[in-house]
């Protein structure tokens, strides 16, 4: 397939894990990718998987300032977008009990607040029928112990989806939602654990999960591209679970 042939696509922290394997999709069927992250060296090595059309883009996902700089580097460049994907994000787990200020704004200026301007910044730049897609998380639905600011965070995400949908559907852009379950990515090596911790977390996880593992980037990649298509086209303000049946016990 060919889906996004003479499309431009901007996916935030797209330098590893769901953002890159979304990427790689999008630019395997045709699409010209703008992938951001913060790191210089992780991003080069995707741009090199990414091929010759890709663009990257460094940017701090947490920063109004960058996020409005990120819209006029693409403004410059006369890139107008035919999707987004919302992606960029941050997980920490604490116990209610030691939840501390830092660790609430550092989840909630990277994701709500970053994603909300972010998407306000770049509003000018959408082409009619730009479809953006967010990053939730089942997190926002099942009450996971340790999660509560990162669960906040991600719920918030999903009743932004719905009210931008409202909002941007007369300008002809849809908002959905792609809420993934626990999936083999490198951000479960960020969640402030130690080894031992990490290791019985993602044990006690897939215990939960009735397919019996972990899913992969892939997986959710390919309802990333479904909801940035035209073949989505009446989907709008919805939000799609992918978590291989966790979220229905």
């Amino acid at each position: 397939m060919n889906r996004f042939a003479n499309k431009s696509i901007l996916v935030t922290g797209g330098s590893s894990g769901i953002g890159l394997a979304a990427a790689k999709a999008f630019a395997a069927e045709g699409g010209r990718v703008i992938i951001t992250g913060r790191d210089s060296g992780t991003l080069a090595s995707a741009l090199a998987e990414l091929g010759p059309k890709a663009i990257a883009l460094r940017n701090d996902a947490g920063s109004v300032a960058q996020a409005r700089q990120l819209a006029s580097d693409l403004a410059a460049q006369s890139i107008k977008l035919d999707a987004v994907f919302i992606n960029a994000g941050v997980a920490r787990f604490a116990a209610f009990a030691d939840v501390d200020e830092a660790l609430w704004d550092q989840t909630f200026d990277i994701n709500v607040k970053g994603a909300y301007f972010q998407l306000q910044a770049l509003l000018p730049l959408f082409n009619e029928g730009a479809s953006v897609v967010i990053n939730g998380s089942i997190n926002a639905h099942i009450g996971m112990p340790n999660s509560s600011v990162y669960a906040a965070s991600k719920a918030a995400l999903i009743t932004l989806a719905k009210t931008l949908s409202a909002e941007l559907l007369p300008r002809g852009a849809r908002v959905n939602v792609v809420s993934p379950g626990p999936v083999a990515t490198p951000l479960y090596g960020k969640l402030g654990l130690d080894q031992a911790a990490l290791d019985a977390t993602a044990a006690q996880i897939q215990a939960q999960v009735p397919l019996g593992r972990f899913g992969t980037s892939q997986e959710i990649a390919s309802t990333v591209l479904h909801l940035a298509s035209p073949e989505s086209a009446f989907i709008v303000g919805s939000e799609i679970i992918v978590d291989g049946g966790m979220s229905q016990l």
